[in-house]
């Protein structure tokens, strides 16, 4: 199964790209923290096969995540992210991935198109499960754009 979102930003693609995927175990702290307690780079060069760990506070969706990255074109601010670890793997979902394009507007900002492919547990509510996702990559897209337009230089 699969969904998508498209979340408008008046942040350039290059600079939400780098905060939302390259930086993001950095940021989300920052951005999210009352969600999101730490974020670190579990094994990262910055390239595909690099993996975070995202680990959230009791106000999150459960209690951490691990995902890979599968695929990386910094030029065209593009990227595909797999779930490996944690969140609702193995609970609601036998597996799942999200592709993140980041394209640039003619006012300066961008539109971050997000397509998320997976395969829901039998039994689990999957539109249910689809609305918390969208709302999620929508606060996290909307979270970035505040972070980085009262901070100028972060991602710049």
């Amino acid at each position: 199964m699969s969904w998508s979102i498209e979340v408008e930003s008046s942040v350039p693609a290059g600079r939400l790209f780098k905060a939302v995927i390259l930086e993001w175990h950095n940021v989300a702290p920052k951005v999210l923290p009352e969600i999101v307690k730490s974020a670190s780079a579990v094994h990262v060069d910055g390239d595909v096969g690099s993996v975070r760990q995202i680990n959230f506070t009791p106000a999150g969706p459960f209690p951490y995540f691990k995902e890979r990255l599968d695929f990386l074109d910094v030029d065209n601010f593009e990227a595909k992210q797999s779930l490996i670890e944690g969140g609702e793997l193995g609970k609601k979902v036998e597996s799942a991935s999200s592709h993140f394009k980041f394209v640039p507007t003619s006012s300066g900002g961008c539109i971050c198109k997000v397509t998320a492919t997976y395969k829901p547990i039998p039994g689990c509510n999957a539109a249910e499960e689809e609305a918390k996702a969208k709302e999620g990559v929508t606060q996290i897209v909307k979270a970035a754009e505040a972070y980085l337009l009262a901070n100028p230089t972060v991602c710049a």
